[in-house]
């Protein structure tokens, strides 16, 4: 029986939710703004997606370090 690890669902949680920014970026261009507003949004959302994915890809070297 495989053993869920904690360190592989964070890693999955975080990459969902940086996915789930990147889709409110893409959102963010349509929305009914100025041109400003949306590309600080755009800008946000990128900016909190790419953090998120730097927490994903840590935590996954961690837990493989971790498993050696």
């Amino acid at each position: 029986m495989a053993l869920l690890r904690l360190s592989s669902v964070i890693t999955c949680s975080l990459s969902g939710r940086a996915a789930a920014h990147r889709a409110m970026a893409k959102a963010a261009l349509f929305a009914d703004s100025s041109a400003s507003t949306r590309l600080k949004r755009y800008n946000h959302h990128i900016e909190k997606a790419q953090q998120l994915e730097a927490s994903a890809l840590n935590n996954a070297k961690r837990s493989a370090g971790g498993m050696a």
